[in-house]
């Protein structure tokens, strides 16, 4: 890789976030937690990063161990483990404000969005009604989303993580053409706290390459990728991660909400 990276998945990323210089250039406000991207450069090379310094977290009383920038990068390891591949590059490191989580930036195609609210007549043709509801004025919406391979699979991973924060603003189309998902602070919780806005195939089998997938994770967790997930989440986390894959492999089908909280979070983007 040389000059600046335009695409997440340039293989040359994980290395160049790890040991580059970050240089702060901004921060995205409408964040709940302190969210900051720039630039990572070294020997002439640059990208552009998200940057998630600890300190700037906001503590919740419902994810008390660990950090959500651990959460972040446990996400990532997931996904790389099991290949989901729908996490850019994301780890942890010493930033301009203290260690923090830092991900490759993704660069998006607004015309090709995969997650909407639309009026029920207005559906895109092949895509799926998660929700209906009301606008400002009492006009009727539908919650609708993309029916694509990609974004099964990113629904399936979301099952498997324990996403409890799939908003429609965390699903990115990026300009090299790949389907990407972030913000994953709130993940690999014990309890089931699924919600998300990705509720279109519920009930309908997995496909073969998620089944593959979960199998090749099963496997990974039965080795030492369960110490290398451990030092971001509590060793609680990593065994209920296992017997989440246990009774996906068991049953694989795209789960039901379960009933006992939200499905969709709020604000759904």
């Amino acid at each position: 890789m040389t000059g600046t990276s335009s695409s997440a998945r340039d293989p040359a990323v994980p290395e160049l976030l790890r040991h580059g210089r970050i240089e702060i250039t901004g921060r995205l406000v409408d964040a709940s937690n302190a969210t900051l991207f720039g630039t990572v450069s070294a020997d002439g090379v640059e990208a552009k990063c998200v940057y998630k310094p600890v300190r700037g977290e906001r503590p919740l009383w419902d994810f008390p161990d660990g950090t959500l920038a651990g959460r972040e990068v446990g996400s990532y390891l997931v996904s790389e483990a099991a290949g989901f591949d729908v996490v850019p590059p994301t780890l942890l490191r010493e930033g301009p404000f203290g260690p923090g989580m830092v991900q490759a930036w993704v660069d998006t195609d607004d015309e090709r969005a995969l997650v909407d609210v639309c009026s029920p007549k207005k559906v895109p043709d092949g895509w799926i009604g998660v929700l209906r509801a009301r606008g400002d004025r009492g006009e009727p919406a539908v919650l609708v989303h993309a029916d694509t391979p990609a974004l099964r699979r990113m629904a399936a991973f979301d099952v498997v993580v324990n996403n409890a924060d799939r908003k429609g603003g965390h699903v990115l189309a990026g300009t090299d053409g790949y389907l990407y998902g972030v913000d994953h602070g709130l993940t690999l919780h014990v309890e089931d706290k699924l919600r998300t806005v990705l509720w279109g195939w519920v009930g309908e089998p997995l496909p073969g390459d998620v089944v593959e997938s979960l199998e090749k994770l099963r496997a990974e967790l039965d080795g030492s990728f369960a110490d290398v997930l451990g030092e971001h989440v509590t060793r609680r986390e990593v065994r209920t991660l296992s017997s989440r894959v246990d009774a996906l492999l068991a049953e694989p089908r795209f789960p039901e909400p379960t009933g006992y909280g939200p499905a969709i979070p709020w604000p759904a983007f």
